[in-house]
């Protein structure tokens, strides 16, 4: 299975504590651990012609991961229609943190995505809402992070087809920070941690959570829908 991490990469230029923390780019950080798992992966970033995302990238790749904060509206919107007509079509994508901003998360939702959101070094606990859930493998009751970004209700969102993590951070408020969609033939994670500036995406749990929604976002290799103008299956006589 082909995996692409996708990322802007622009706070890790502009900013020396990100860099310090993902030396290699988040997008380097995600993609380490996605091939240790035993995934074929690669990267692409904003400012690669084309975003990175070309024809024949998007046609190879099974899974996206999606991770972008600063530079949404850098995004074209011939890229951004691209992909999300590649999900329609059975990719799978993984959308992490500030990218429920991101036009494809949007485009594919059909809504303004939009939260409330603090920085104040808060903990976050993600409690699991669906143990049942192969996303949820290998994870206990919670995760707790020391240390992330404040994402609050009312998140603009479609309901969910699956809920499967509600956050809570020590401000009060509660988030959906991991929930599941169906959009076309392919399968959409979103989920909340890993902002910049915190270790979020060293946390094995949080890799753990990652790796299994690449997982269950690939396609299972269903049959193509038929539509259009059909002939009839059964012999049928004209009724004059």
């Amino acid at each position: 299975m082909k995996v692409t991490v996708w990322n802007e990469n622009r706070h890790e230029k502009k900013n020396p504590k990100v860099s310090e923390i993902y030396p290699e780019g988040i997008h380097g950080q995600l993609a380490s651990f996605l091939e240790k798992a035993g995934f074929e992966t690669g990267t692409a970033t904003l400012d690669e012609p084309e975003h990175g995302l070309t024809d024949e990238v998007l046609n190879e790749t099974d899974v996206l991961v999606w991770w972008g904060h600063l530079a949404h509206d850098e995004v074209t919107e011939e890229i951004a229609d691209k992909v999300k007509q590649r999900v329609l079509d059975g990719m799978g994508l993984v959308v992490l943190h500030s990218a429920h901003f991101s036009k494809v998360f949007k485009k594919l939702m059909g809504t303004g995505c939009d939260l409330k959101w603090r920085e104040a070094d808060e903990k976050e606990r993600l409690w699991v809402a669906d143990p049942t859930h192969p996303i949820t493998e290998g994870i206990g009751e919670y995760i707790e992070l020391e240390k992330e970004e404040m994402y609050g209700e009312h998140f603009d969102i479609p309901a969910p087809d699956e809920l499967i993590f509600i956050s809570w951070f020590e401000g009060g408020e509660v988030f959906r920070s991991g929930a599941t969609f169906k959009r076309g033939r392919g399968k959409i994670f979103y989920f909340r941690p890993g902002h910049e500036t915190y270790p979020t995406y060293h946390n094995e749990e949080i890799q753990k959570v990652i790796t299994n929604g690449v997982k269950w976002a690939a396609n299972t290799a269903t049959p193509t829908p038929v539509r259009g103008n059909h002939q009839p299956l059964e012999n049928i006589t004209s009724k004059a």
